[in-house]
């Protein structure tokens, strides 16, 4: 009888180590009524353990804490430009993240029989020169259908050029502060 309690005896600590939870609830009662307890858990910047597969999300969020944690995926400066030069066309979404902008129709007053529409990227975390494409696109009223019609070669520059400025007048403003 007591050979076999033994094996078992020795084996209950090592599974009861298997628990990947170092949350540990101190002064909660056998009902499992947690008002008045408190929580410990591993100590402020201690790993969760070895990520074999997958994404260790908790190293992800100090990097980005480190990097400022602003959220943004991409360059702040730039974004808000983007944001700022094409704000007279109505926003169709917006995605931070990914770094895309994209306007709905926007018909100028002063030629109603077009319409124009932008895409905008912001590319990277810096504040780069290439850091931005603006891709515009024109359609032109035949009788009651709306239809594609080319773009002067210059307009996408141009908008890059304008969200550029922008960005630059943008950071000198914050680092004037």
């Amino acid at each position: 009888m007591m050979r076999a309690l033994l094996p078992l005896c020795l084996a209950l600590p090592l599974v009861a180590a298997c628990s990947g939870n170092n949350t540990r609830m101190v002064g909660s009662d056998e009902y499992g009524d947690w008002q008045g307890s408190m929580v410990r858990s591993r100590p402020q910047g201690a790993s969760s353990g070895i990520v074999v597969f997958g994404i260790d999300r908790e190293r992800q969020a100090r990097e980005a804490a480190a990097m400022g944690g602003t959220g943004l995926g991409v360059n702040a400066y730039l974004w808000r430009a983007t944001l700022d030069t094409l704000s007279f066309m109505p926003l169709a979404s917006a995605d931070p993240f990914g770094g895309t902008i994209i306007t709905d129709w926007y018909a100028p007053p002063s030629a109603p029989g077009e319409r124009f529409r932008a895409q905008a990227y912001v590319m990277g975390r810096q504040l780069r020169s290439d850091g931005v494409r603006v891709q515009v696109f024109r359609q032109v009223q035949n009788g009651t259908q709306w239809v594609d019609a080319p773009v002067a070669a210059a307009t996408n520059s141009e908008l890059e050029d304008k969200v550029l400025a922008r960005a630059r007048e943008l950071r000198s403003q914050s680092a004037s502060r």
